[in-house]
């Protein structure tokens, strides 16, 4: 009986695997649950993914695990500076939805074409990389903790590579302050409903996360890796020293369509924390 109740425990925490941060869901039907998949894992025992599959051992073993706990005594970067080109001063479109955890938005764009999205550019190791931002979508807790404090949810705009490898996200910790934020006032009232899984098609407009948080000119910056598994490195996070601050409601409505989706954090090891 006892060993019938574990079994029934542990799949009501499993979750299908979807790899944070890519964002490879435009082919995907998105549901507020996800469906059975041959391994499953969840986010609050997150500190045994690597156990759980072969093709997880990053996951226990990798060198640039994220998210990473960040303090200000580490000082921020004066490297890497990301230079935004011309799409973040416009606007986006996409299909708005629940990535299963709590709201995202995937962004339109031609099959196998990312240079037409917006972009950023920033040097690693003396050598330039422009990066296409495909999504976003919203952690809840936040992943990155600051001085041991953790903001109530974490946006992740996810960027790829022209050929549409992940390779780097910015990253917004989220508060509730005194006033409502533009970004989120602009996306559809569906933050109401739990009934979010239902796509729905809108605008954005990116700049206007960056004039929040004062265009990214404080940030911390190190070498990652996807959030959940396979926990594959590789990916670059920029996290924005400034809080991304949001109405009370606006901090209710996300909360109500999210579920627990935070990694626990890793111990720095090769991370090269602002180098």
């Amino acid at each position: 009986m006892l060993a019938k109740l574990l079994i029934s425990a542990l799949a009501a925490l499993s979750t299908l695997t979807q790899a944070c941060p890519e964002h490879d869901f435009h082919a995907r039907r998105h549901i507020k649950r996800a469906e059975p998949a041959d391994t499953v894992w969840a986010y609050e025992a997150s500190y045994n993914w690597g156990q759980l599959s072969e093709s997880f051992s990053l996951c226990q073993a990798g060198t640039q695990q994220a998210p990473i706990p960040l303090l200000l005594t580490q000082g921020l970067s004066l490297n890497h500076i990301p230079r935004f080109g011309e799409g973040y001063n416009g606007t986006a479109n996409g299909t708005f939805f629940n990535w299963g955890y709590g709201p995202a938005m995937s962004l339109a764009h031609e099959q196998g074409v990312y240079t037409t999205l917006p972009s950023f550019t920033f040097d690693d190791n003396g050598v330039n990389e422009t990066v296409y931002l495909t999504g976003w979508h919203i952690h809840a807790p936040a992943d990155h903790s600051v001085g041991g404090d953790r903001s109530k949810a974490e946006l992740h705009f996810v960027h790829t590579t022209s050929e549409g490898t992940p390779r780097a996200v910015l990253a917004f910790r989220i508060d509730p302050g005194n006033s409502d934020s533009p970004f989120f006032a602009g996306l559809p009232r569906y933050f109401s409903f739990r009934e979010v899984e239902k796509n729905t098609t809108t605008s954005m407009s990116p700049g206007e996360v960056l004039r929040e948080v004062n265009w990214f000119s404080e940030f911390w910056t190190y070498r990652g890796s996807l959030t959940s598994p396979p926990c594959t490195e590789g990916i670059r996070f920029f996290v924005a020293r400034n809080i991304l601050f949001v109405g009370n409601a606006q901090m209710q409505d996300i909360l109500n369509v999210s579920t627990y989706s935070a990694r626990a954090e890793q111990e720095v090891w090769l991370h090269q924390i602002n180098v």
